[in-house]
């Protein structure tokens, strides 16, 4: 697919099939890397935009959800990426709304211990624009957009991005872009 099919073809909105999983950047105690549940509803949007709801969970099957991210922002297409014929790199940049809603009380009382300067007193359900600020919780800067280095694959009716390094980095540079995929994303 050309750049322009693939915008065509990932136009509208998408699920996940499935809870998903995903190493994070956090460490347990022994060491090895901290698991990242979610679920993830994407919607691709006129003039190259787009919208990403993520609902992280507390366990593998999705039924403990810690908190919603809400990130809209605009997709910047950069040419093919070797993964697979018709891949495209794609940079997603959170440059609308950055928002997070804690949807448990343990994650709230965290929030409230690591992230309450600039922010009102997190509470369960309560959503709070965490956008152009400080919010360490999630590496955000203030006055930076939040971008991902990323890829968009469109095959047999489903959408992948890039899988995320196994050591837990991020996509945060043009070297850390994806070199796999994960798992899809159908229509909803």
């Amino acid at each position: 697919m050309t750049v322009e099919q693939t915008r065509q073809a990932i136009a509208g909105d998408w699920i996940s099939i499935a809870p998903e999983i995903r190493p994070s950047a956090q460490k347990a105690p022994n060491g090895t890397l901290k698991p990242f549940y979610l679920k993830r509803e994407f919607k691709a949007l006129a003039g190259d935009r787009f919208e990403l709801a993520i609902v992280n969970s507390a366990d593998p099957y999705g039924k403990v959800p810690l908190a919603r991210i809400l990130i809209r922002g605009h997709m910047h297409w950069q040419g093919e990426h070797p993964i697979a014929p018709g891949a495209q790199k794609v940079d997603f940049v959170a440059d609308e709304a950055y928002e997070v809603t804690p949807l448990l009380q343990a994650f709230a009382d965290v929030l409230n211990q690591v992230a309450a300067q600039g922010y009102a007193k997190w509470e369960v359900g309560q959503t709070q624009s965490v956008f152009g600020k400080n919010f360490a919780p999630f590496g955000l800067s203030a006055g930076k957009n939040f971008m991902e280095y990323d890829l968009v694959y469109v095959s047999h009716g489903l959408l992948f991005w890039g899988a995320r390094h196994v050591d837990g980095r991020g996509f945060d540079t043009e070297q850390n872009r994806p070199t796999n995929l994960q798992i899809p994303l159908a229509r909803k």
